[in-house]
C-alpha cells in the first residue's frame, strides 16, 4: 500500500517538469516506431534508448514526493 500512497502524493515541482519530459521523450520514439517508412536500423536503435529513458524518467518523476 505504501507504493500507491506514493504515486498519488504530491510531486515537487522539478520532479513534476521530470516526469512530462518523460512522458514527451515516450511519445516521441512512439511516434517514431509507428512511422510506416523502413528506418534505418540506428534511427530504431536510438528510438528504443529514447523510449526507455522516458519511461524511466516519467516513473521516477511520479514516484517522487514531498518532503513532510
Amino acid at each position: 500500500m505504501e507504493l500507491i500512497n506514493r504515486l498519488v502524493a504530491p510531486t515537487p515541482p522539478f520532479f513534476q517538469k521530470v516526469r512530462n519530459l518523460g512522458i514527451i521523450l515516450t511519445a516521441i520514439a512512439s511516434a517514431v516506431f509507428s512511422l510506416p517508412l523502413d528506418l534505418p536500423t540506428v534511427l530504431t536503435e536510438i528510438a528504443g534508448g529514447v523510449a526507455i529513458a522516458g519511461t524511466v524518467m516519467a516513473g521516477i518523476g511520479q514516484a517522487a514526493t514531498e518532503k513532510e
